[in-house]
């Protein structure tokens, strides 16, 4: 993937850069692997803001995308390599020979017209899926499960990829892209390969009309707010927080303060990505 950078024709199209999009080889999707999608604005079942900033945006239909790789066994061609707006990566199309069509996240190297392959039986390439267990060690993975038969969790963006670094025992030590090591059961299938798209991450959107196409709504900083809406807010003219630390709108610590909650999958975690 290249990107374009555009001729500043205006204050917005000054440093705006875009996608080529020259490995898209397929400008309509599947019928077959699409479904509506409907949006939400954010807004919980109860019709409350549970996510702030976001609404409107472009009409999308969901790509269906199989993140089990369950196919196992059976060989399978690549036909398109797509677009999709619901994710940064790009998705191929593959057509197994037993008539059935799926979309799979496209990895750095897969062509129209390779073949591809899920299980133990496959070889080590990018775009197979196999068991951790059977993978070499210091081989770039994504689409990594952390349950047997759940599908991939882990690294599924743009440019992403994992490394296998160590087999012990059962389970597998893998380094994800934040700097995490974990330790993930070695029955647990992972993708050969870095997910595609690598320049995702230089893509400048260049104005704020780009970003209200991908369904983001303005943010009001909280300073200038009055006091009821933020804590933040009031003074007379541009006054400081004046508070022991930043606060959200509710009240609570932010910026720094941890808000993870303590999972059951935490005692596999050998290194975390902050000290």
């Amino acid at each position: 993937m290249a990107l374009k950078i555009y001729r500043p024709t205006s204050p917005g199209r000054r440093g705006m850069s875009g996608s080529t999009f020259e490995e898209i080889t397929k400008d309509k999707p599947e019928k077959s692997l699409l479904i509506p999608l409907k949006k939400r604005g954010g807004r919980s079942n109860q019709g409350k803001i549970t996510v702030r900033h976001r609404g409107g945006g472009v009409k999308r239909r969901l790509r269906i995308i199989d993140f089990k790789r369950d196919k196992v066994g059976v060989p399978g061609k690549v036909a398109a390599i797509e677009y999709d707006p619901n994710r940064s990566a790009r998705i191929a199309l593959i057509y197994y020979v037993d008539g059935e069509k799926r979309y799979i996240l496209a990895p750095v190297g897969l062509n129209v017209g390779d073949t591809i392959m899920s299980g133990s039986d496959a070889e080590i390439k990018p775009g197979n899926a196999l068991p951790l267990k059977l993978i070499p060690s210091g081989t770039l993975i994504h689409n990594i499960e952390l349950e047997k038969g759940k599908g991939g969790q882990l690294v599924r963006s743009a440019g992403t990829a994992a490394q296998l670094m160590v087999k012990e025992d059962e389970y597998a030590l893998v380094r994800l892209a934040s700097g995490e090591m974990r330790r993930i059961r070695g029955d647990c299938l992972a993708t050969i390969g870095q997910v595609g798209n690598v320049d995702h991450q230089s893509i400048k959107l260049g104005k704020a009309g780009r970003k209200r196409l991908l369904g983001w709504r303005p943010t009001v900083r909280g300073s200038a707010m009055n006091p009821r809406d933020h804590p933040h807010g009031g003074g007379e003219g541009r006054s400081p927080i004046g508070l022991p630390g930043p606060k959200t709108p509710w009240g609570k610590p932010a910026l720094g303060y941890r808000t993870r909650k303590s999972k059951a999958s935490d005692k596999f975690i050998v290194k975390r990505r902050r000290k």
